[in-house]
């Protein structure tokens, strides 16, 4: 196995040096201007209706301070972006705006309509950001993982805990949930997935049982994606640097909402006036273009960023050819057999095995199936027999007890078989427990 002496995971002050190749162009200072505008356009509005709780609500938000983190921040300006485009929705507008009752009706509505074209637009835009982050970064990692069964479990892991985060979703939605308690929950599967991440750098929680299935990889990574986003980490020096143009763009996409929800709601006792929804219209104009070029920029930063070293240089790729394999030769005429015992349902049995070379370089195969014996001794085929050269998978048991891989020569009258192979019985995997999870 390469050594990885002397290596540690990507630091702070490294990063502050890559950081300084990619500086963030300041955002205009109309964007500030025009978050400041807004607020005294819709406190003003005060004097037509009071401020209703719900709008209190929403004006402390628009003037207090937004969270720290980056991604918070990212789901924050997705939140508010739903909720304008539901406040711009054609049902949802005044009568008189659905109505057209009047020329300036109708020209409110123009700009309404182009408001809502380009938030829905952006909307799209940062929806795909966010799952290119999400798989580039998941991806990214896998590289690093050990190319058999062991990234394949992971990987379904992650795919069954996805389709789990959405399936709550769904559910909250059909009881009726807001937009604000749809991201809220969001919210909180993005720090499950955060906690996911720093249990695969311990193996603990949900990765516990692949403590000892982990050999080969790196300790300079698992020690990188446990410490990425502690308060000092690698992740602070990012939001030090982007976190302020990110901040004043929540501030103005709040704003946005506030001024909507309050002027819409006075509609049929006061108009909004052609100044004041031009005025709406340039901020609209300004977070939109700021935002996307945002997101453009921080993106390329994400891709580029030195985060992990080369599996080379980690000694991966090293570690990888001396994982827990073992050898055997199987004579002509005769198979070898491996038993696994599993003690409860939704277990993995995993394999991955290949044939070494022969003397004379011959194309050399070998039967593999898998059967299931009941505690009664009762065999059920479920994997069917055929020959490989090679082959690496794994199913989800239905049911306790022993499973036999079985290795078959039996059909060949002259050669023996020289196999390498690994073998294993994963227990279940648990999901973590909402009252587990804290913010990283």
């Amino acid at each position: 196995m390469a050594t990885t002496e002397g290596l540690v995971p990507i630091t702070r002050a490294y990063l502050a040096r890559y950081y300084d190749k990619y500086p963030l162009a300041p955002l205009p200072d109309a964007a500030t201007d025009l978050a400041a505008r807004l607020r005294t356009l819709s406190a003003d509005l005060a004097a037509v209706a009071p401020i209703a709780p719900d709008e209190e609500l929403l004006e402390q938000e628009a003037a207090g301070i937004p969270a720290h983190k980056i991604d918070e921040n990212l789901w924050k300006n997705r939140e508010q972006m739903e909720e304008i485009l539901f406040l711009l929705n054609t049902s949802r507008r005044p009568v008189a705006l659905q109505q057209k009752s009047t020329p300036e009706d109708a020209e409110i509505i123009s700009k309404l309509d182009d408001i809502e074209a380009k938030l829905k637009d952006m909307l799209k835009k940062l929806e795909q950001f966010q799952i290119k982050n999400a798989d580039n970064v998941f991806n990214t990692v896998m590289t690093y993982m050990p190319q058999d069964f062991r990234g394949t479990l992971i990987r379904q892991q992650r795919e069954r805990s996805e389709r789990n985060k959405q399936a709550e979703v769904d559910a909250l939605v059909s009881a009726g949930g807001s937009i604000r308690d749809r991201y809220a929950l969001l919210w909180k599967q993005q720090m499950e997935r955060r906690v996911q991440l720093a249990q695969l750098g311990s193996a603990t929680g949900v990765y516990k049982t692949l403590v000892r299935y982990l050999v080969g990889v790196p300790q300079v990574l698992l020690d990188f994606i446990r410490q990425i986003n502690d308060d000092n980490g690698p992740m602070e020096e990012q939001r030090e640097r982007y976190g302020p143009a990110l901040y004043t763009l929540t501030k103005l996409v709040l704003a946005i909402r506030l001024y909507l929800h309050v002027s819409l709601a006075r509609y049929e006792q006061r108009k909004i006036e052609q100044d004041d929804i031009a005025v709406l219209q340039q901020a609209v104009i300004i977070y939109t273009e700021e935002f996307w070029k945002f997101t453009e920029f921080i993106g390329k930063v994400f891709v580029n960023a030195p985060f992990f070293i080369s599996a080379e240089d980690a000694g991966a790729v090293d570690a990888r050819k001396c994982d827990e394999y073992k050898e055997t030769i199987i004579p002509a005429g005769k198979t070898h057999e491996v038993i696994l015992s599993v003690e409860a349902v939704n277990s993995y049995i995993a394999w991955d095995f290949s044939l070494q070379q022969g003397a004379l370089n011959m194309v050399l195969d070998i039967g593999f199936h898998v059967e299931y014996i009941s505690p009664s001794g009762e065999k059920t085929l479920i994997l069917p027999y055929r020959r490989y050269e090679a082959d690496q998978g794994n199913f989800c048991t239905v049911s306790a007890g022993s499973y036999k891989l079985v290795w078959d020569n039996s059909y060949s009258s002259f050669f023996k078989k020289s196999l390498r192979y690994k073998v294993d019985a994963v227990p279940p995997v648990v999901e973590p427990t909402v009252s587990a999870i804290e913010p990283l």
